[in-house]
């Protein structure tokens, strides 16, 4: 069933909003999360150039996998969970903003710049997990974690071997 084409979140391509093709939702999700974070970055650079980014102190495989496994897989359980928890007070679509703004919150708490980024690809991500798990849990999870893990790579590449 195709969500959100009652509120604001219909500005998304139908493939975020329907479980119905993974194969097709990961990588639109993809494009438009790293689209509104590069932008996102570039204003907050421009607005704010003294904010910093977060500093990762670790390199090499053990840098790629912390960053493209095990946090969007683990983050994503945590997401879930907020998801669940703002749902019993707020509408989906309220729960799904509130998850955004709390990983922004969070992320920000390791680096000011870094949150006014994140907010955005956790709009996408929060929002997949809602749609997927119509087809079940772990189908939210696995949607929302790849494409999390995508939005993580090309920075982990460059974190771990740069």
């Amino acid at each position: 069933m195709r969500l959100f084409d009652d509120n604001f979140l219909r500005f998304l391509p139908g493939p975020l909003r329907e479980p119905q093709r993974a194969w097709l939702a990961i990588p639109t999700a993809w494009a438009l999360s790293i689209l509104g974070s590069l932008i996102l970055a570039a204003i907050s650079s421009a607005v704010m150039p003294q904010l910093k980014g977060p500093d990762f102190p670790m390199k090499g495989w053990g840098a790629l996998f912390a960053l493209v496994i095990f946090a969007p897989f683990f983050e994503t359980l945590i997401m879930a969970g907020l998801i669940w928890l703002f749902e019993r007070a707020l509408s989906t679509t309220g729960a799904i903003l509130a998850s955004a703004v709390v990983w922004g919150i969070f992320h920000s708490t390791q680096a000011l710049g870094w949150g006014l980024v994140i907010w955005w690809p956790f709009l996408i991500f929060s929002t997949l997990f809602v749609v997927w798990r119509q087809r079940g849990f772990w189908p939210g999870i696995a949607v929302a974690a790849t494409t999390h893990a995508l939005q993580n790579l090309g920075p982990a590449l460059v974190i771990a071997f740069g």
